[in-house]
């Protein structure tokens, strides 16, 4: 059972770093604390305001019930110091988990950007979740400015099941993510952090976007695979005899077959 609350937050917009040095990315935006959908290898479990809090993750989901309010203040506080506006929604959580069908609200944050259109410089909605479909309406309203990235970790529902029993299938994500691509709005799949694979990973993500990103647990936890060690995928990977899939050179094979479809992949596992 997911615990959920309502909770006023002082801040919304927090300066990306870690991972994000170098990306280009200004903000991180999280509309909740905590993820209802609780996959196994979450990053997010092993940061401080996730381990020490008494429950457990994926087991609670605090909204920030004033989030509109505080980007709508905090977007022109860095408009008027100068710093761009280019956000990462969201590193920490879902932002179209299950809960925002009634609370709305990342609904209500977009519609706030679009307030400040001129004000931002770009956005990436990074998601697992079908839901995100709900808001094509607003996404089409920023143009260039908006990219929607789905997190398709595997193409095999097996290992989804095993690694995020919590999460949308595979193919609701597939389906969501081609609806939105065929709407006009830039989307790319985000293999992050890479699972095991079939061969027709490149085939399968061609046919419903145009962009796709690599990523693994070695860089992809924020600390080179020492989270990922602590939480123990290592162990789930021995249980399955897919230790293969867990070095540090297993994202070249994919990337190899990701080349034979896509011109452009990021790669964010490269030095």
């Amino acid at each position: 059972m997911v615990e959920f609350k309502n909770i006023h937050s002082k801040s919304i917009l927090t300066p990306a770093n870690g991972l994000l040095d170098g990306s280009g990315f200004t903000f991180t935006l999280n509309p909740y604390v905590g993820c209802s959908f609780g996959c196994k290898y979450c990053y997010v479990r092993e940061m401080p305001a996730a381990k020490y809090r008494e429950q457990e993750w994926g087991k609670y989901v605090d909204i920030k019930t004033n989030a509109a309010e505080l980007l709508e203040k905090e977007i022109k506080k860095a408009k008027k110091k100068g710093t761009p506006v280019s956000i990462f929604m969201s590193t920490a959580t879902d932002p179209y988990q299950g809960i925002e069908a009634k609370t709305k609200l990342t609904r209500s944050l977009l519609q706030t950007m679009l307030m400040l259109k001129d004000d931002i410089d770009n956005l990436l909605v990074h998601t697992r979740s079908p839901l995100v479909t709900r808001d094509i309406d607003l996404f089409k309203k920023f143009g260039d400015k908006i990219i929607i990235s789905m997190t398709i970790e595997t193409d095999l529902e097996k290992i989804r099941k095993i690694f995020t029993p919590s999460a949308p299938p595979i193919p609701a994500r597939l389906n969501a993510l081609k609806e939105i691509t065929e709407a006009g709005v830039p989307t790319r799949a985000s293999i992050s952090p890479m699972l095991p694979l079939s061969k027709h990973i490149a085939k399968t993500l061609k046919n419903v976007t145009n962009n796709v990103a690599l990523d693994d647990f070695f860089l992809g936890d924020g600390s080179r695979g020492r989270r990922t060690e602590r939480m123990g995928i290592r162990k789930i990977y021995e249980q399955l005899n897919l230790l293969q899939w867990f070095e540090p050179d297993a994202y070249k094979k994919v990337l190899a077959i990701l080349e034979e479809e896509f011109n452009n992949i990021d790669v964010f596992n490269e030095d």
